[in-house]
C-alpha cells in the first residue's frame, strides 16, 4: 500500500544569499524528503534568497523592522505571516533577527549556527572561534528559543580549524556541514513528526 501521508509543511526565514534555504529547495525535490516548503520569509527586499524561493516557484513575504512603529509590531506581523501558512515547524536559515515572542509562540523553530554551541554564540561565531585560538569548532542545529542561540541543541558537527585559515576559508567549510546538518535534521523532522525534539 502506497504511503500517502501529506509531507511537512514548513516556513523558511531567510536574511541573504540563501545558500542554507537552497540546499533544503533541493532536497524538497524529493518526495521521499518529508518536507514542503510553503514560504520563505526575509526583513529585507531584493536578496538572493527571495530569488532562489521565487526561482523555485515558492511563495515569499518580507517583513522589514523599519517598516514598522517598534520592533514588537513588527514581531506581531511576521507572526501573522508565519502562521497564515500553518507550518508543521519553522526554519531560520541565515536570518538575522532575535525573533519576539509572537513569533515565537509554541511553535518549533530550528536554527543552525556556525560554531559548537555554547561556546561563540551571536553573530560573529567564525571570527570569534579564530580569535580564541581553537583547534576545532563547528556547527549547531538548535531550537530556537528568546536567547541569543541558546535554545535546546538537537545535532553538532566538528570541523577542524587549519592553521592558515582565515574566517572566509573557515565559514566556508563549516558552510558545508552547516547544510548537511540541516537537510539530514529538517527531514527527519519532518518524516517523524512525533518525535518532539529536544536536548
Amino acid at each position: 500500500m502506497l504511503d500517502v501521508t501529506e509531507p511537512a509543511g514548513i516556513v523558511v526565514l531567510v536574511s541573504g544569499s540563501g545558500t542554507l534555504l537552497q540546499a533544503l529547495l533541493d532536497a524538497s525535490l524529493d518526495p521521499a524528503y518529508g518536507v514542503r516548503i510553503l514560504a520563505v520569509g526575509a526583513d529585507r527586499d531584493d536578496i538572493e534568497g527571495l530569488r532562489r524561493a521565487e526561482r523555485a516557484g515558492i511563495e515569499t513575504f518580507v517583513c522589514r523592522v523599519r517598516d514598522y512603529d517598534d520592533r514588537g509590531a513588527w514581531d506581531e506581523a511576521l507572526a501573522a505571516e508565519i502562521a497564515s501558512r500553518a507550518p508543521d515547524f519553522v526554519v531560520t536559515a541565515g536570518f538575522m533577527k532575535i525573533l519576539g515572542p509572537a513569533t515565537l509562540g509554541d511553535r518549533t523553530i530550528l536554527n543552525t549556527h556556525p560554531a559548537l554551541l555554547p561556546s561563540f554564540p551571536g553573530a560573529h561565531a567564525v571570527r570569534d572561534a579564530l580569535a580564541h585560538g581553537v583547534k576545532v569548532t563547528g556547527t549547531t542545529a538548535h531550537l530556537v528559543d528568546a536567547g541569543v542561540d541558546t535554545g535546546p541543541i538537537l545535532a553538532q558537527r566538528a570541523v577542524e580549524v587549519l592553521d592558515d585559515d582565515t574566517e572566509e576559508t573557515l565559514h566556508e567549510r563549516i558552510k558545508v556541514h552547516e547544510r548537511e546538518l540541516l537537510v539530514e535534521l529538517v527531514g527527519r523532522m519532518g518524516r517523524d513528526r512525533d518525535a518532539a525534539p529536544g536536548r
